[in-house]
């Protein structure tokens, strides 16, 4: 992994590299796009989840008793935000299935412009948990410091933000309103253009997710 800043990683790995490459092409299927967005999405929590705390315990093996490690307390819970996000909880899963999912669901009000929650279901527990907060997409930045401030309202303190593809303007927004949150991104690209769209991007990921456009 690839440290920039404090708090912002971008995720080096080669396999991750090359499937973002993939992603990115305009030609990709809907099908494969979704495929991959999975599989980089386990690619960059397996690098993620180097810090989980462990805890020492014992098993017996077929001839002995051997003494390992395990993750330790209440672990891990995920937050997709609705409805990009919901494309990268499988691919944390597959890793680590006993995880717990929570949802978010924002929209934008026309009129004050503010984010508006229209969705939540958390696990009880999830303040006790390290929490993942997933959108494949860091553009401007709103909903993910939206999502962020909602949750942290619920008692949640122990929050990362997994994104595939983040732009400057998201990264800076983001780390100005929760500088306690660490960011970890598959790719940081250059800007945003007129509207809002990441450069160069991979187009409106959630459109190219589900087949909508």
């Amino acid at each position: 992994m690839l440290v920039l800043m404090e708090n912002l990683i971008v995720m080096d790995h080669p396999l991750i590299q090359h499937k973002l490459s993939i992603l990115r092409d305009k030609n990709t299927t809907v099908r494969d796009f979704r495929a991959l967005s999975t599989e980089i999405t386990m690619l960059m929590a397996f690098e993620a989840m180097r810090g989980l705390p462990l805890e020492d315990a014992e098993v017996e093996t077929p001839l002995q008793v051997a003494k390992v490690k395990r993750l330790a307390g209440k672990k891990l819970a995920i937050v997709p935000i609705l409805r990009a996000g919901l494309i990268m909880v499988d691919g944390i899963l597959n890793l680590v299935p006993n995880a717990r999912v929570g949802h978010i669901g924002l929209y934008r009000d026309h009129d004050t412009l503010k984010p508006v929650e229209y969705y939540k279901k958390l696990p009880n527990d999830i303040a006790e948990r390290d929490v993942f907060v997933l959108d494949p997409m860091l553009a401007t930045g709103g909903s993910a410091i939206a999502a962020l401030d909602f949750l942290k309202a619920d008692g949640i303190k122990n929050m990362k933000l997994l994104c595939i593809i983040g732009a400057p303007e998201g990264v800076a927004a983001v780390q100005k309103a929760h500088p306690d949150v660490s960011i970890l991104l598959a790719g940081l690209d250059d800007k945003l253009n007129e509207i809002g769209y990441i450069l160069p991007g991979l187009g409106d990921a959630g459109d190219r997710i589900y087949g909508t456009k």
